[in-house]
């Protein structure tokens, strides 16, 4: 078995001071984003969504973050999945950015609203031709036997709207989540790290608190 209690390293990168906020959690978000971008990290967009099933049993996934406003991010999925399941039930739901390279993680809560079939239909065709075909092979999160069995249907589908343009599957959509909590966290040396919190008051204005780590 592998000692992973000896794995371990100290942080840096940087730190977050209060001078380094800004008044809205989605223009930091923004600012660090843009970061991990100009760091070359693999997948910037890449996000931990978490949802419970009606067991209250958590799961996570990992999902690509594919637009944000000022109050909200989307993101796309198979409507029969795991997760849209879930939320189907529950829509509460969290969201972590794990930004590892910079020693940093965003973290979202709040609640899902399913898009509009035109928001779906928008994005499903600025997807690559090939992406979209993967959409209709696919029964997310449907046990299957073999590979094979994917990689057959998703020929088959490729061939029935071969010079085509590819429909919208009715099983396919997306949700907006509408976030009222943004925890940004820093790490530090010595495990003390920086953690803000940014919560909305009565007025719908954002305020943040420092957290312990």
């Amino acid at each position: 078995m592998i000692d992973v209690s000896v794995l371990r390293r100290s942080y840096t990168t940087g730190g977050l001071d209060e001078k380094d906020l800004c008044k809205t959690p989605m223009e930091l978000f923004e600012k660090w984003l843009q970061n991990c971008i100009d760091s070359g990290l693999y997948d910037p967009n890449g996000m931990v969504v978490s949802t419970v099933d009606e067991n209250m049993q958590p799961y996570s996934r990992m999902v690509l973050l594919k637009n944000y406003d000022a109050n909200s991010l989307v993101f796309f999925t198979n409507l029969g999945s795991r997760k849209a399941k879930h939320l189907e039930h529950n829509n509460k739901i969290s969201v972590l950015f794990p930004w590892f390279y910079l020693e940093r993680q965003v973290m979202f809560t709040g609640y899902t609203q399913k898009l509009s079939k035109l928001e779906v239909l928008k994005y499903f065709h600025s997807r690559p031709r090939d992406s979209q075909i993967g959409a209709w092979a696919s029964e997310q999160s449907s046990v299957i036997s073999a590979r094979s069995i994917l990689e057959a249907k998703f020929f088959e589908i490729k061939e029935k709207f071969k010079n085509k343009e590819i429909p919208l599957p009715s099983f396919w959509g997306g949700y907006r989540v509408i976030f009222d909590s943004v925890e940004f966290w820093q790490g530090r040396e010595n495990r003390l790290h920086d953690r803000y919190i940014y919560t909305k008051d009565d007025d719908n204005n954002w305020t943040y608190k420092r957290l312990a780590p």
